[in-house]
């Protein structure tokens, strides 16, 4: 199926109506899977108060929609229910313009966060720029999860990674991936991030 608009947010009542800390359930999605990691899109801060305009990136460093979409791919092989995916696109993006009628009607609300559901196949990625940037480059979903939610996938708008939530295999699977930067990470800890206003266009 193409990558659709819902207007049922039922389906994303389990991020809604989650007891996981806020911030936690932003950056990790619900703190129930058995292992978590962290999806760096550029380094972690090698000091304290540094901008992410500071960052060690090399030339020709994939971005971040490019990683993420890497990422998912791999955890299809964790779900029963590939071809059945949720993707949580928040209204604050402006890359990606919610139509009027999806700005305008129901809504995946989280304290300080609203988000447009979006259904599909998880190999929809492949189209996400297209289908909803007009073919220009654009932020990953905000979260991501298959139907069975063997697991979750969170990418805020602040941290310059996403965080995973899985089985261990599946996060070990990620961590082993030599093309993507995960490493392993604990929901309830703070986690590194750049100075807030820190980047530079």
């Amino acid at each position: 199926m193409p990558l659709t608009y819902s207007p049922d947010t039922t389906a994303a009542a389990w991020l809604v109506q989650s007891d996981t800390p806020v911030t936690s359930l932003l950056n990790f999605g619900p703190t129930i899977f058995e292992a978590y990691g962290r999806l760096r899109f550029i380094p972690d801060p090698v000091a304290p108060g540094q901008n992410e305009s500071d960052a060690d990136v090399p030339a020709g460093h994939p971005s971040d929609i490019a990683q993420a979409r890497r990422a998912l791919r791999l955890l299809a092989r964790f779900t029963s229910t590939p071809q059945d995916c949720y993707f949580c696109v928040w209204e604050g993006y402006s890359d990606i313009p919610l139509p009027p009628d999806v700005r305008h009607g129901p809504l995946v609300e989280i304290p300080h966060r609203r988000y447009a559901l979006v259904r599909g196949a998880l190999h929809d990625i492949d189209a996400w720029e297209a289908d909803l940037g007009d073919g220009m480059p654009v932020a990953p979903p905000a979260f991501v999860w298959p139907a069975d939610r063997r697991w979750c996938f969170a990418s805020d708008v602040d941290p310059h990674w996403a965080g995973i939530g899985a089985e261990k295999a599946a996060v070990d699977a990620l961590i082993g991936d030599t093309r993507l930067d995960v490493v392993t990470a604990d929901p309830t800890a703070d986690q590194p991030l750049y100075r807030p206003g820190g980047f530079e266009n």
